[in-house]
């Protein structure tokens, strides 16, 4: 009757037995165990249940008369089988013929050993340790990983300064005898120009027309260029005294007020102007922000495919406080002023004010200047009119082909020191 029953049995899947703790298999370095009864385990989780890195770390100790063994889920002896596949464990019930599965996780038991010299050593040591070493040994053993880094980085950073400059100078000799200087500016100009293009939209240099140089389908996709209809409509339809009112109330930045005082009377070219002016003027509010919480945080009225994009591709996702959060950095605040240059071109026949445009976006003229240069804009100077008979210098910024070498006040200076 016994063997009918345990001829077959039926697969019940249970998940994890405790809820949010897996059932736990061990293997032992040193062996097998003569006596596995003889065992006792105690396994500790980490305090920290809000951090998701740190919640389902595990330490298991297990003792027995003679040894103790410890194995932990993380860190340089956690087994990488873990992360790699999926482990089971199967109870039989013989009565019913039903197999209840449960996940599993492995862990790797070494032996501890703790004698009377040893435990002296260490006592000797932790009193001849300075509060600093101590906490860096807590660091080692406990600390997150950019604890870890900034540990390795300042003991580094203790390396005796002369030894450290005899090494530099030994390694720029040799670096200079094999390269030779003209090979390292090369190299110089060839990393700035990779350091702008991490912020610059894509450009075609090969390109016959202003244009087709920043392609317009580069920043807005079909689908983006539709969905801008609906917010744009009250730049599309705005009056004289509308505009005299955001004037007034300094609702709007100077180039959006400047750019719907001068909307096309065609319909098609006054829709795509309103829609480019509206999504500019989105970019430069967006950029004045730190850190965006939330989509609601963007304001009402924008379209969800226009939050994403956003978020997607001018913010950098951050972990703190046990949430995550969008931040607006420096890199992604010169990648919107990019943007906005752009699309200031293609709302302004490719000639733009850049005194203007870098007033709206609160940068400095150094800075506006440098970001223009590496977009390969030509520029230019002009005495503009302004009120009660005043004038003053405008930067100018037009895009022209073919293209002028692109270069940056940042690496004409490196270009100097260099050489």
């Amino acid at each position: 009757m016994a063997a009918e029953v345990l001829s077959s049995a039926k697969w019940l899947y249970c998940g994890e037995p405790d809820g949010s703790q897996r059932a736990v298999l061990v293997q032992f370095s040193n062996g097998k165990l003569r006596d596995p009864g003889n065992m006792r385990f105690t396994l500790y989780k980490n305090s920290d249940s809000t951090n998701p890195r740190k919640r389902t770390q595990r330490i298991l100790a297990a003792e027995t008369d003679r040894l103790c063994y410890v194995g932990n889920n993380f860190g340089t002896g956690a087994l990488k089988c873990n992360s790699l596949c999926r482990h089971f464990v199967g109870i039989l019930n013989k009565t019913t013929g039903q197999m209840e599965v449960y996940d599993a996780e492995l862990f790797n038991m070494q032996p501890l050993f703790s004698d009377e010299s040893v435990e002296s050593e260490l006592t000797l040591e932790s009193e001849i340790k300075t509060f600093r070493e101590k906490m860096d040994s807590c660091i080692e053993a406990f600390g997150t990983t950019k604890q870890k880094r900034a540990l390795n980085s300042r003991r580094m950073n203790t390396v005796g300064s002369e030894s450290l400059n005899r090494a530099v100078a030994k390694a720029a000799e040799n670096i200079i005898d094999t390269k030779g200087v003209t090979a390292l500016v090369n190299d110089a100009k060839r990393d700035d120009m990779q350091d702008d293009s991490l912020y610059l939209p894509p450009c075609h240099a090969d390109a016959a027309k202003p244009e087709d140089v920043y392609k317009f389908e580069d920043l807005l996709s079909p689908a983006e260029y539709e969905a801008l209809q609906s917010p744009s409509e009250a730049f599309r339809n705005v009056t004289s005294e509308e505009i005299l009112t955001m004037i007034e109330e300094n609702s709007h930045c100077s180039f959006v007020i400047e750019a719907l005082k001068s909307l096309p009377s065609n319909e098609e070219s006054r829709d795509r102007q309103a829609r480019c002016i509206w999504f500019l003027d989105t970019l430069i509010k967006f950029r004045a922000q730190k850190v965006i919480k939330r989509k609601s945080a963007l304001g009402p009225g924008i379209p969800h495919i226009i939050s994403t994009k956003l978020l997607k591709h001018f913010t950098c996702l951050t972990y703190n406080n046990g949430s995550l959060r969008n931040l607006i950095s420096d890199s992604m605040k010169a990648k919107i002023t990019a943007y906005v240059i752009i699309l200031a071109l293609h709302i302004n026949d490719f000639q733009i004010d850049l005194t203007t445009l870098q007033r709206d976006l609160k940068l400095s003229e150094k800075r506006m200047i440098e970001i223009a240069k590496a977009m390969r804009l030509k520029i230019s100077k002009r005495r503009m009119s302004l009120t009660a008979g005043r004038e003053e210098d405008h930067r100018l910024g037009t895009l022209c082909v073919p293209l002028p070498p692109a270069q940056t006040v940042d690496r004409q200076s490196k270009q100097r020191r260099l050489t």
